[in-house]
């Protein structure tokens, strides 16, 4: 078992190398400046398993329409759902809301400095909440992503399964912890397993902790962290019902609770069954000449891949819901399931919209 330091050499090594490579992230302070909370916690839900490239730019549009946490909770929900459009995990997107509103309504507006009182906020993770506490307030507390967590497990070679590895990661890297620049320590592991530290092709060469790191010694960085063996994901299917007329097309609003809560959405089958292709038809919004279109529209959620057929029909009279003009439906804030089948219907991209 290796020995654990007793001190942080380590730790300060870390804030030399990241003093000269940070990343320049727009929701970063610039150095010697303080982070802003609201900044830093819309950052790390947005970033909750989506890649940094792709929240850059939903990112700068969330703060250029609510720049500050009050505003965000005074925004409705479906607003702030069609700006999340495309993030995917829509369940953050309720999250944030709701949290926005705690903030605003019972901490003024200013939100909790301690990770353990952000806890307590909706959506707000151990993870998140560390992540915070230390950037924004400089709390002396670990905040271990997937980064974190390859980064010490390469460092210390540990086999661990999950979660005892998350707790051994916890422990260990608290000892790294410099006496200052706890937020500056935080996004720097944060910017050496992203950067250096990869979960394939590790730049080792480059790495300020290269000389200690055990799994480098050993010449198998990329055995960790151990992997447990991946399960299949079920299989589903289902269908999304196309209804138009003339030239508008029928969206409905989608229950709060479940897949896509709240969101605008074609009719479908239920999402969270398998609905074989002779009882797609029995969910269909009105009875219709409904046409099956070739092909098949296909999506993974985290717990199962879905596979949609795409039926169209033309009419209309008694649907309840929601009749948007064709040309005006890549302004609704589809989710990306919606917008392919909008693109497989041919009433997104660029295409005509469908006709008899």
């Amino acid at each position: 078992m290796s020995r654990l330091p007793t001190n942080t050499p380590l730790g300060d090594s870390l804030l030399r190398w990241w003093d000269l490579e940070r990343r320049d992230l727009p929701w970063r302070a610039l150095p010697g400046r303080c982070a802003d909370p609201y900044a830093v916690w819309l950052s790390e839900i947005m970033l909750q398993q989506t890649t940094v490239a792709t929240v850059k730019g939903y990112f700068a549009k969330f703060l250029a329409r609510w720049p500050t946490v009050e505003s965000l909770a005074a925004a409705p929900i479906e607003d702030v759902l069609a700006a999340w459009a495309g993030l995917g995990y829509y369940a953050r997107a309720r999250n944030l809301h709701a949290c926005a509103i705690t903030v605003a309504r019972r901490h003024g507006g200013r939100f909790p400095r301690r990770a353990a009182e952000l806890r307590e906020l909706p959506g707000v993770g151990a993870y998140t909440a560390a992540a915070i506490a230390a950037i924004a307030y400089g709390e002396p507390c670990v905040a271990v992503d997937g980064n974190v967590e390859r980064v010490i497990s390469r460092l210390y070679t540990l086999a661990d399964p999950r979660p005892a590895l998350k707790r051994e990661v916890e422990r260990r890297a608290a000892l790294l912890l410099p006496s200052a620049r706890a937020g500056d320590f935080a996004q720097a592991m944060m910017d050496l397993g992203a950067t250096i530290c990869r979960p394939r092709a590790p730049q080792c060469d480059r790495c300020s902790w290269s000389s200690a790191c055990e799994a480098r010694r050993a010449g198998a960085p990329e055995d960790y962290p151990m992997r447990s063996a991946k399960t299949a994901k079920p299989h589903r299917r289902g269908a999304a019902f196309v209804l138009l007329r003339d030239d508008e097309v029928l969206l409905l609003r989608r229950p709060s609770a479940g897949l896509l809560g709240s969101m605008t959405a074609f009719p479908t089958t239920p999402l969270g069954e398998d609905v074989a292709p002779e009882a797609q038809l029995a969910h269909a919004p009105i009875k219709a000449r409904w046409r099956r279109l070739d092909g098949a529209v296909h999506h993974v959620f985290t717990h199962f891949s879905l596979e949609l057929a795409v039926y169209v029909a033309q009419g209309g009279a008694g649907a309840k819901g929601l009749w948007i003009s064709t040309a005006r439906l890549d302004e609704q804030g589809l989710p990306t399931l919606m917008r392919k089948v909008a693109v497989h219907a041919g009433l997104s991209d660029g295409r005509k919209p469908i006709t008899k």
